[in-house]
């Protein structure tokens, strides 16, 4: 009798929870939209000045379909990781044998993620842009030479991470001006008006 009674309360619940989805659905995130723009809000790349893309972001076709959910960059074992933009971090801990650190960025609905990390950082902390999450571990990459794989997410849609660094950063950095040699000054040219 004992046993009939826990059969039928799992039975009363499995039927409730999808009869009335109404009773789980705060717990899920809102849909995402796929085409919404990625604002480039990044300040750093996570590792080095301009590292090496080992493999690049392929999206999949289908949810559950063969590509590459980020994008994998060269960095050494003990390389720090740094924080892409501001946000909090949502996850310092171990996924699968291997450290991930995830941080929510400020102002928008996208997280990024990196792997594998040593975390230097707790859940709940505040980070900014540039600033250590930790440093690369020297085992549980997946790349053949030593990397992090750097990700970002919109709900449950992976997204290019390299669509967080504005033109400036992916293409080696600001302008810079040189000086300009052997060119005469306003002043020296004839005919010009002096200002005094």
């Amino acid at each position: 009798m004992r046993y009939g009674r826990c059969a039928w309360a799992v039975l009363l619940g499995l039927t409730l929870a999808v009869l009335a989805p109404w009773a789980w659905a705060d717990a899920l995130p809102p849909p995402a939209e796929p085409g919404a723009p990625v604002p480039s809000i990044g300040r750093a790349w996570p590792v080095g000045t301009r590292p090496v893309v080992v493999r690049g972001w392929e999206p999949p076709a289908t949810v559950y379909g063969r590509g590459h959910r980020g994008v994998d960059l060269a960095a050494q074992a003990g390389t720090p990781v740094r924080a892409v933009a501001a946000g909090r971090v949502s996850y310092a801990g171990r996924v699968a044998g291997r450290g991930v650190v995830s941080v929510e960025l400020a102002g928008t609905d996208l997280r990024t993620t990196y792997e594998p990390v040593r975390a230097s950082v707790r859940k709940g902390d505040e980070v900014k842009p540039g600033e250590v999450l930790g440093t690369v571990e020297p085992t549980g990459s997946h790349c053949a030479t030593a990397c992090v794989h750097w990700g970002l997410l919109r709900g449950t849609v992976y997204l290019d991470p390299l669509s967080l660094l504005p033109p400036w950063l992916l293409n080696g950095g600001p302008s810079r001006l040189l000086p300009v040699l052997g060119v005469p000054l306003p002043e020296d040219l004839p005919g010009a008006a002096r200002i005094r």
